[in-house]
């Protein structure tokens, strides 16, 4: 069902209307507009939230309202379409066609119509298909067969390759996919991307691809403003360390004007961290644990319901390279693992979650969870030193208690995590601890720059949330997220390859049938227990709260965050 942007403000409304509290309010300067402050854990590094690095990173948290598409995902990860942007209208007949007709109004800040191109670009870089691209993953973009339309027209015609209607269709070309076009052709020196991509002319598509990938990089500093154009009700201002990525209203927005002028995002690299224990927040959506100690500022605060159904499932993602190129000695460290010690203690006291593709807040998943991984609830050091000296060929151990962790030739684990989150850094602690008797020295190597990259080069195993994320993740059907587990996906950080658990995702990907996605979970899971390219551990616990007098805020469980709707947030005297 389309909703109008007003009617989903009335909706909204009688959502949050319990759960609305408002906030403190701060200004830059007693002249300063009305300014809410909203502290996050993305680490804002890009304006595009689709690379893996952007995908990691959590920039959606911050441009789903700096570049919204044909949907975003609301409060509950619900995919909500968005029509100030446009409509998708589904073709009778096979194979599945979608109709994409922007708003005529719907326009870049610099005056650029949103048009074809900036979709067709989306597809071309999530695709797959094109070299040179570097997505986060090609859920659902890699099942287009085509898109059909003329460089500058208002409306595109996308076609599905027969079989592969993507469960999740609605999701795509959502907020923070449709990067503007205009900006990549001037870098690639083309007069527009579409007659190149369609051509396949690969010197161009090559230069269109490392626009696309590194052009829209942030960084601390002067903000070229022509370079960062906004098709959402907020624009980029300025961008500095000691003063947070300033938004203010975009005025050349054809919706409805954002409730509130100005919000500061503090991410991860500001001084976000020195921000949250001195309360000096309105908003935050942070993951539990990032800084010691409580949040100050709850007095006269709220937040949602506790506990919220997390759509994130935090885990240890492990390289199917280095220590652990052989899949025993994967099975080992997973086996060494305290897996209910640490939900206790660092998931909020969350039950061990033991499912990659469904999340704790799936109405289905909760039958499931016990079915997988009762293996791996507890250390179990003699079945890991036993897997260790399979793998390296090591002899018996001398069975004596002090000299068991000599008997073993020490291999080095290195784990890493984006810092400073101080949780992770006393999780990674007890893993170590675990772990020793098993023969592992566990080294964190955690750093404020970590990226997807790293891993199997400078680090053996990262801890991320579901969707490869540092930040928030997820959203309520797992269909993208399950691509993390997809042999060649980018989104597969590990990099193993498994056939069967391939075969699964691409089939639960287009699967409906709730029975049959039950089924496909099973034998996906199945396989992953035992390739073992991760280990989940439990739901992701997040803080989430604003103040009172910042009115309609409604935490949001997606990767976009709470900020799903900042443009309704208000300040109440």
């Amino acid at each position: 069902m389309i909703v109008r942007r007003r009617e989903f403000d009335r909706i909204l409304s009688l959502v949050v209307g319990l759960v609305v509290a408002a906030g403190l309010l701060t200004a830059c300067g007693d002249d300063g507009p009305p300014t809410i402050d909203y502290v996050v854990d993305a680490r804002i590094t890009s304006y595009n939230a689709n690379t893996v690095d952007g995908n990691a990173d959590g920039v959606l948290m911050a441009t789903g309202r700096l570049l919204p598409g044909f949907s975003l995902i609301g409060p509950a990860g619900q995919v909500i379409p968005d029509r100030d942007v446009g409509t998708v209208t589904r073709e009778a007949g096979r194979p599945t066609t979608l109709r994409y007709e922007f708003t005529p109004e719907a326009a870049f800040s610099d005056g650029v119509a949103l048009d074809c191109d900036d979709l067709l670009l989306a597809w071309a870089a999530m695709s797959g298909r094109l070299p040179g691209f570097a997505p986060a993953t090609t859920a659902g973009y890699r099942d287009i067969e085509s898109v059909d339309c003329a460089a500058g027209e208002k409306a595109a015609t996308v076609t599905f390759a027969p079989g592969r209607e993507y469960r999740d269709w609605l999701s795509l070309f959502g907020a923070g996919t449709l990067m503007p076009a205009h900006i990549v052709a001037g870098d690639a020196g083309v007069a527009d991307v579409v007659d190149p991509i369609r051509a396949m002319d690969r010197a161009a598509i090559a230069r269109i691809a490392e626009s696309w990938n590194t052009g829209f990089d942030l960084i601390f500093g002067p903000v070229d403003h022509a370079r960062f154009p906004s098709s959402g009700p907020y624009r980029i201002d300025r961008y500095s360390r000691s003063g947070g990525l300033v938004l203010v209203a975009n005025e050349s927005w054809w919706g409805d004007r954002p409730e509130t002028s100005r919000i500061v995002v503090w991410g991860r690299g500001t001084d976000a961290t020195r921000r949250l224990p001195d309360g000096r927040f309105d908003v935050v959506d942070v993951t539990t644990g990032m800084i010691d100690g409580d949040i100050a500022g709850t007095a006269g605060s709220s937040g949602p319901p506790s506990p919220a159904r997390a759509l994130g499932v935090e885990e240890i993602v492990l390289s199917g390279r280095g220590v652990f190129g052989d899949l025993r000695m994967r099975r080992a460290f997973a086996s060494c693992l305290p897996r209910s010690d640490l939900a206790r203690d660092f998931g909020g006291g969350a039950q061990v979650w033991n499912l990659r593709v469904q999340s704790p807040a799936d109405n289905l998943a909760g039958q499931m969870n016990t079915e997988f991984g009762q293996d791996y609830q507890r250390p179990d050091i003699e079945r890991a030193r036993s897997l260790v000296r399979a793998a390296t060929g090591q002899g018996a151990d001398t069975g004596e208690t002090s000299a068991t962790s000599a008997a073993l030739q020490p291999r080095t684990v290195r784990i890493g995590y984006l810092a400073p989150t101080l949780r992770w850094e006393r999780m990674v602690g007890a893993i170590a601890a675990s772990c020793r008797g098993a023969g592992f020295i566990v080294e964190d190597l955690s750093k404020p720059d970590m990226s997807p990259g790293a891993l199997g080069k400078d680090v053996d195993a990262l801890i991320v949330a579901g969707g490869a994320s540092f930040a928030s993740a997820g959203a309520a059907d797992p269909s993208r997220d399950a691509y993390a587990l997809r042999g060649g996906d980018p989104l597969n950080l590990s990099g193993t390859r498994e056939p069967q658990v391939s075969r699964g995702v691409d089939q639960y990907a287009v699967t409906v049938s709730a029975p049959d996605r039950l089924r496909l979970a099973r034998s996906i899971e199945n396989a992953a227990w035992s390739t073992m390219p991760s280990v989940p551990l439990f739901a992701a616990p997040r803080t989430r709260q604003w103040k009172d007098r910042v009115g309609n805020v409604a935490a949001g469980l997606g990767r976009n965050g709470t900020g799903w709707n900042m443009d309704r947030w208000t300040i109440r005297e």
